[in-house]
């Protein structure tokens, strides 16, 4: 469907379905990759390369997060210059920001497999499962400057109206990366690099695949002689901050974690600490998929001045975040043990640590009473340039909440860390209210009948968040 009719034409419940739903199935095939993942290293390497695995892979996302600055912060201004009708201005963002994060990713990849011995023993990890992250990390790293660019095309196609397409090519890459990882495990015997090995081929390959109609110029955003200007990288750097420092402050405060668990509860509470990861990354996609699938068609209207349709369109996004939440409460309450055996082959072997796989699972489960709130929040914000507050709810929930918890929750040890994510999200849920209430006449603001193109200096005032 014409990108313009489907954000502008479509009544905001049918275009939830249509953009939402699949949204959330490809951001849903796209974290299958890290649960097959996690189920391969697990059952077929063993503990110690599970472990490994969950040491590393807060570094993996780090590079990851750089790219997302640039993808998601670029296309919040190209949705919102496509609704004020300067196309010119939002394929030059277009071209800049791609040549932007494979020019980072090259950089970070660099730095990553340079300095992996030395990431991985600053959190205190030794002997065999140290050298195992040390591989699996610089595995990554050699690919970075082609498969950060995978997912900022998936933010692009969804701009240009080609939801569909971009679920499925999300799907062909869990597919792909589970069929290699297979092989290179179970046929050639490789350890945990064939892991590595298995996933960035696949994103090579999607990479390709996603990048290819836009160079034959048969989509809405064209590539052109790129322009860059400091005010669209401060713009780009604005809109992207929140997604990247949520990225960021809850890798250094996944790093905390492992720290602290390797010091009082060994491998094992790495162990549990990954299971519930694994598990927040089959939920948090979903409601991820759902509220950044409808981000183009809220962009697109808050730039045509239609904020009741933004407002209706928003409100299908809380909802389906709660009913995602509530769903994830019982599951992970009624069966921890289930969704910690696809991970851990033996643990039925190992009593301890069943039970305080129950219990960390269950206090887990707490956060999604409120986390959606928050979610929701951060992701409206967003999408209608208000980048401060979304900034705000973002380092607020993956690093400020948490460390001051860390502190007040010290004596009680590991049950302090599995409590933990659900006082955050219960925080957040607050916070996310008061900055609602805060902004309430900038986002209840009546509608605008004829909008006339906006100036790129002007565009950048309406952008501020107060």
């Amino acid at each position: 469907m014409d990108h313009k009719k489907l954000f502008a034409g479509t009544r905001p419940v049918k275009l939830f379905f249509i953009a939402s739903l699949p949204g959330a199935i490809s951001m849903l095939a796209s974290a299958l990759y890290q649960l097959l993942d996690g189920f391969f290293v697990g059952n077929i390497l063993g503990e110690t390369s599970f472990a490994a695995l969950n040491l590393a892979f807060p570094f993996v996302i780090i590079n990851f997060a750089l790219a997302d600055l640039i993808g998601v912060g670029s296309a919040v201004p190209i949705s919102v210059n496509l609704g004020r009708k300067r196309e010119e201005e939002a394929n030059n963002i277009f071209t800049c920001s791609v040549l932007m994060i494979v020019v980072t990713g090259a950089a970070t990849g660099a730095v990553m497999f340079a300095c992996a011995p030395l990431f991985i023993g600053m959190m205190g990890a030794e002997g065999e499962t140290a050298a195992l992250a040390v591989r699996y990390l610089r595995t990554y790293a050699l690919f970075s400057p082609v498969t950060t660019i995978v997912f900022a095309m998936d933010n692009y196609l969804r701009i240009c109206g080609k939801i569909r397409f971009s679920m499925f090519l999300n799907i062909l890459m869990s597919v792909l990366s589970a069929g290699l990882e297979a092989l290179f495990l179970f046929a050639f015997r490789m350890d945990i690099r064939g892991a590595a090995l298995g996933t960035c081929a696949s994103m090579l390959i999607c990479a390709a695949i996603a990048v290819a109609p836009f160079a034959m110029k048969k989509l809405q955003l064209r590539f052109g002689k790129p322009r860059f200007h400091g005010g669209m990288i401060r713009e780009i750097l604005a809109c992207g901050s929140p997604n990247f420092l949520n990225n960021i402050a809850g890798r250094v405060t996944s790093i905390l974690m492992n720290t602290l668990l390797l010091r009082w509860g060994g491998n094992d509470a790495v162990n549990v600490y990954g299971v519930l990861m694994y598990a927040d990354g089959f939920v948090q996609p979903l409601m991820y998929g759902m509220c950044d699938s409808l981000q183009p068609a809220v962009g697109y209207n808050w730039g045509e001045g239609k904020y009741s349709r933004v407002r209706a369109i928003e409100r299908c996004c809380y909802i389906g975040a709660g009913i995602v939440s509530a769903l994830a409460v019982v599951v992970l309450t009624c069966f921890p043990l289930g969704i910690a055996n696809f991970f851990l082959e033996g643990l039925s072997e190992n009593p301890e640590l069943a039970a305080e796989m129950e219990t960390a699972m269950r206090l887990f489960a707490l956060t999604y009473i409120t986390r959606w709130f928050s979610f929701a929040t951060q992701s409206y914000m967003l999408a209608v340039e208000k980048s401060l507050p979304a900034a705000v709810i973002s380092v607020s929930t993956a690093f400020v909440f948490p460390m001051i918890l860390i502190g007040v929750l010290w004596k009680l040890r590991l049950t302090g860390l599995w409590l933990n994510f659900a006082l955050t999200a219960a925080l957040a849920a607050i916070l996310s209210g008061v900055l609602l209430f805060l902004l309430r006449r900038q986002l209840w603001r009546p509608d605008e009948e004829h909008k006339p193109p906006v100036a790129p200096e002007e565009a950048q005032e309406e952008g501020t968040w107060m």
